[in-house]
């Protein structure tokens, strides 16, 4: 069962924000990434580090370096993220505790978390980064229209 831990959830934002300015071949400091989505600068860092050892972002030092999506938005899932900071092998853990499903009857709630499991795993595989993109152009329109 892979679980969504608080790495993932601040490498998805840091990525996010890649994405929203993927399109205009913009590349971004830790610093920037890191005010934008209101995280620590030095865990930003921390953790583009380890996403460009994974391949899914490019990093330039210099005054017109800064990071960069390694591909685009379109092509990175966030299971691709998960991935990288959370166990994908882990088998799920029983709530009557390690020696029953698997040895036993599996427990009453054993069939509905698999489902679950496989539903979230399903999501983090078929949603791409390419929602940031859209979510930012939708939600620039919308900022138009209330100001009209």
């Amino acid at each position: 069962m892979i679980r969504y831990g608080k790495s993932t959830q601040q490498a998805i934002a840091a990525m996010s924000r890649l994405a929203e300015v993927y399109n205009d071949g913009v590349r971004l400091s830790s610093h920037d990434i890191a005010g934008t989505r209101r995280l620590p600068q030095t865990l930003v860092a921390k953790l583009l580090t380890y996403l460009s050892q994974a391949g899914l972002v490019t990093g330039a030092p210099g005054p017109r370096g800064g990071y960069a999506l390694a591909r685009p938005p379109g092509e990175i899932s966030l299971y691709d993220v998960a991935s990288v900071f959370e166990r994908t092998d882990a088998d799920m853990v029983c709530p009557f505790g390690p020696n029953w499903c698997g040895r036993n009857e599996p427990c009453p709630l054993h069939d509905k978390l698999a489902e679950i499991d496989m539903e979230f795993q399903q999501y983090l595989r078929s949603t791409c980064f390419d929602v940031f993109t859209d979510q930012t152009a939708s939600r620039a329109e919308t900022d138009t229209d209330a100001d009209a």
